[in-house]
C-alpha cells in the first residue's frame, strides 16, 4: 500500500492554497505522511507566523486521533470524556483545520491549516484533503 508521496503532497498543497486565495485569506498548510513527517508546507504572505506551528500540530493531531481535529473541540471541554487531551503528546491542537488522509481506507497522512477562522481553516484543509481523491 503506497504511502503519502510528494506528488500527494504537492497535489493537496496546491489545492489548499487555491482554497485560501478563493476566500481571501492567507493560510499555513502542513501536509504530513502518516508518521508525522513533514512532507509539503507553505506560507502564504501575510498568513500569521504564529500558526505555522499550529498547522503542523494540528495535522499530527489529526493523526494521532485518526479524527479530524474539528471532532475533538466538544470532547476536551471541562467535564468531558477527554478533558485534557491538547496537554498530551507534546501538545495536540483540537480546533478545526486538522484533516486526516485516507487512502483505501488506510491512513496515509494529514493535512493542516491555519491562520483564518476555524470555519475557514477546516473549509482549506478540507479543499486539500478532497485532493489526494481526485
Amino acid at each position: 500500500m503506497p504511502g503519502l508521496t510528494l506528488a500527494d503532497a504537492r497535489r493537496m498543497l496546491d489545492a489548499g492554497l487555491a482554497e485560501a486565495d478563493k476566500i481571501g485569506q492567507p493560510m499555513n498548510v502542513a501536509i504530513l505522511d502518516a508518521g508525522g513527517h513533514l512532507v509539503a508546507f507553505a506560507r502564504q504572505d501575510g498568513a500569521i507566523r504564529a500558526s505555522i506551528d499550529i498547522a503542523q500540530r494540528k495535522a499530527s493531531t489529526s493523526i494521532l486521533m485518526e479524527a479530524p481535529t474539528a471532532a475533538l473541540m466538544s470532547l476536551v471541554q471541562p467535564g468531558a470524556e477527554l478533558y485534557g487531551l491538547e496537554q498530551t503528546a507534546g501538545g495536540l491542537v483540537v480546533f478545526g483545520g486538522g484533516v486526516p488522509v485516507y487512502r483505501d481506507g488506510d491512513l496515509v497522512g494529514a493535512v493542516g491549516v491555519s491562520a483564518g477562522s476555524a470555519e475557514q481553516d477546516v473549509q482549506v484543509a478540507e479543499a486539500a484533503a478532497a485532493a489526494i481523491k481526485a
